[in-house]
């Protein structure tokens, strides 16, 4: 139960707004590292060794399926080794797996490297960083959320163009062991004097995971009968594979239409736009229903996708994609807001362990299957009017408010 203080969280001087900054680095790091990072790494070690794409691309996958395993049992975890402990250990993971990919010199180490980063996402990634904020933060849950995964999208807008920047003067190796030497002095620091639970007198105390496995366990249990996860977690999933096709695909289908560098352009605008999205969102979203939100995001994104199989204009078409960019980044930030409303904080670390696994095993079908349809049809008009009722079939669950909506039981 959240407690009733009279803590301003507007307040600058609040310690909440210290978490937000740690949590931005770790998500500006762990998803330009983790994530938006992995096209560079599939065309340096092409370059460097020789090795097929379908090699890499199966590592990455691997590493996201093994993930999704991995960040169930993060309400364990902080139970069991602590906050801050379970934090270095991300960050000790994911530096490690950067430093392996710039000195690797055969497959398994590409493997390895590609685990280590996936307990780096299970120590910094966002089931942590929600169940953090949403300890801290009541009245401004959303908007900490917001600034916070901002972080991830900045990664990919800045820590991308540095490392082909870099690995081009200098080289990947000393590029990758650069950047992860820059991880280290901007994160740990903060890491080490910032994070932390809030004390019991402080807002959002209650949010904190329970305090034995036992109890974890059977929150997992309860929350797989419960209506209210499922019609969260499963159109979050939906869309969020529709959306992983669209931006995996997205360069391959605007290119022929509009060139080279108005595609590049494109997912820079797209980029762009998220961060606003989740800006914009952010200052009023702590006052709207979370779930009509994000319906509208999903019919946001299905009319873009629409529009832009329909047009052949690069005007119109640059501007589908700053629509559909515009929600991009909220799709992490409803499920804890959800949660928090319907489920409560004595399992909010379980639900967003067990969401997140589902949405990622999901959403990782994503890329395949668009480039299925793409390969059955002959062009993508299909494949993207098939995200299109993806998003649409998603919008309507979300909008489904089960009638039992009694939030679980710490024990």
């Amino acid at each position: 139960m959240i407690a009733a203080t009279g803590v301003d969280e507007s307040s600058l001087h609040y310690h909440g707004w210290r978490i937000v900054l740690a949590c931005f680095l770790m998500a500006f790091f762990m998803f330009g590292f983790g994530l938006y990072g992995q096209g560079v790494y599939l065309a340096e070690l092409q370059r460097a060794h020789g090795w097929p794409g379908t090699l890499v691309s199966a590592a990455s996958t691997f590493s996201f399926l093994l993930t999704s395993v991995l960040v169930i049992f993060t309400d364990d975890l902080l139970a069991r080794i602590g906050l801050r402990s379970l934090i270095l250990c991300g960050l000790s993971a994911l530096g490690a797996s950067t430093m392996v990919l710039a000195l690797m010199q055969t497959p398994w180490q590409l493997y390895l490297a590609y685990a280590l980063m996936s307990v780096g996402w299970t120590g910094m990634g966002t089931v942590v960083i929600a169940t953090l904020l949403n300890s801290w933060f009541e009245r401004r849950r959303g908007l900490a959320l917001s600034l916070a995964f901002n972080g991830a999208t900045c990664g990919g807008i800045v820590l991308v163009p540095l490392l082909l920047s870099l690995s081009d003067s200098i080289g990947f190796r000393s590029a990758m062991l650069a950047a992860t030497m820059a991880m280290v002095v901007l994160v740990l620091p903060v890491v080490v004097i910032f994070i932390g639970w809030p004390t019991p007198m402080s807002p959002a105390s209650g949010g904190r995971s329970s305090a034995d496995g036992q109890t974890s366990r059977t929150s997992r249990r309860a929350l797989l009968a419960n209506a209210a996860f499922w019609t969260m977690v499963l159109p979050i999933a939906i869309a969020l594979l529709a959306q992983m096709g669209f931006i995996i695909h997205q360069v391959t289908f605007l290119e022929p239409l509009i060139g080279r560098y108005a595609a590049g352009l494109a997912v820079t605008i797209m980029a762009a736009m998220a961060v606003v999205g989740r800006l914009s969102l952010g200052l009023f979203v702590d006052r709207l229903d979370p779930r009509l939100a994000c319906a509208a995001s999903m019919t946001s994104q299905a009319a873009a996708l629409f529009v832009l199989v329909q047009s052949e204009s690069p005007t119109v078409l640059l501007m589908c994609c700053a629509v559909y960019g515009f929600s991009i980044g909220n799709m992490i930030t409803f499920p804890p807001l959800i949660i928090q409303r319907e489920i409560g904080s004595a399992a909010f670390a379980a639900a967003m362990g067990l969401g997140t696994s589902i949405s990622g095993i999901v959403s990782a079908f994503g890329p395949g299957i668009v480039g299925l349809v793409r390969s059955l049809t002959g062009d993508y008009t299909t494949a993207f009017a098939m995200c299109v009722v993806l998003d649409l079939v998603a919008a309507g669950v979300v909008l489904w408010r089960p009638g039992r909506r009694a939030k679980l039981a710490a024990s």
